[in-house]
């Protein structure tokens, strides 16, 4: 258990090494690092087994009963002063703590147990849809996910904060051409099912969901590469009422995903 540090132990400089690593993390990135803010992030990060490099509590939070078990979990933590700490956040009011994490690492044959359901992101480069992306396609027992072309970092902040959590435990990996991993899911005889807008596809509550497979979700605004829809098995759409043309990726995922698991907690039910 770490040491509570004390009262003059408080970091108030910003030429600090932690504050300048924090400072540089948020507006450059890492590589191998990413950048966690607010007590439920850290929380979900050590609960899954992430290495957490370094933290900083302000005195507020830390003399709080969650701050106080935090600290005690946490191998390195300091104080910070709390301006200093509220400059580095990205939201209105600080949460308290912000710490450095090291990136999980995961094995793409992970993604594969007997029956796959894979998420492929194609160009999705808006950071809190990613993130809100990966915490559907985990709550509705996806096995893996694929970031492809131009997709954001999902280590970011915004994306974290979207996942709060599933960025840590849900396998996935970065790749460089949606059409490789297409290619590569082709090979291991993954069913491709594109994703797509108005009447461009089958209605999805009819698509056959239960069985292994691939599913493909597009930029926001232009959707998924034209070779990728026309590489795919399927296409499958979400029929919309009114003026509407399209609907957050999020939420469009959402439906789709538990359309899929629903079609498959029904085929366990029917092989019992």
């Amino acid at each position: 258990m770490a040491a509570r540090p004390m009262a003059d132990d408080v970091i108030r400089s910003a030429s600090n090494p932690l504050v300048h690593k924090l400072r540089s993390l948020k507006e450059k990135g890492d590589r191998e690092l990413c950048l966690l803010e607010g007590p439920t992030l850290v929380e979900e990060a050590l609960a899954a087994g992430i290495e957490v490099v370094e933290a900083a509590l302000s005195s507020r939070f830390a003399r709080t009963h969650r701050g106080r078990r935090l600290m005690g979990a946490l191998s390195r933590a300091r104080l910070l002063d709390e301006r200093l700490i509220s400059s580095l956040s990205e939201v209105e009011t600080s949460q308290g703590v912000l710490a450095l994490a090291r990136r999980p690492r995961f094995e793409e044959q992970a993604f594969f147990p007997d029956e796959p359901l894979i998420v492929v992101a194609v160009g999705l480069q808006n950071p809190g849809n990613l993130g809100g992306l990966l915490r559907t396609a985990e709550a509705a027992g996806a096995t893996g996910a694929y970031l492809a072309e131009g997709t954001a970092d999902s280590f970011s902040w915004k994306a974290l904060r979207g996942s709060m959590g599933s960025a840590f435990r849900l396998p996935h990996l970065r790749h460089a051409a949606a059409g490789e991993v297409l290619a590569s899911l082709r090979a291991r005889s993954i069913r491709i099912i594109a994703t797509v807008s108005g009447s461009g596809g089958v209605r999805y509550e009819t698509a056959d969901l239960a069985k292994p497979a691939a599913l493909f979700f597009g930029n926001e605004g232009s959707g998924l590469p034209e070779d990728i829809e026309a590489g795919a098995d399927l296409r499958v759409s979400i029929p919309l009422l009114g003026p509407v043309e399209s609907l957050n990726v999020g939420v469009a995922a959402g439906v789709i995903l538990f359309e899929a698991a629903r079609q498959r907690r029904r085929g366990d039910r029917l092989r019992k």
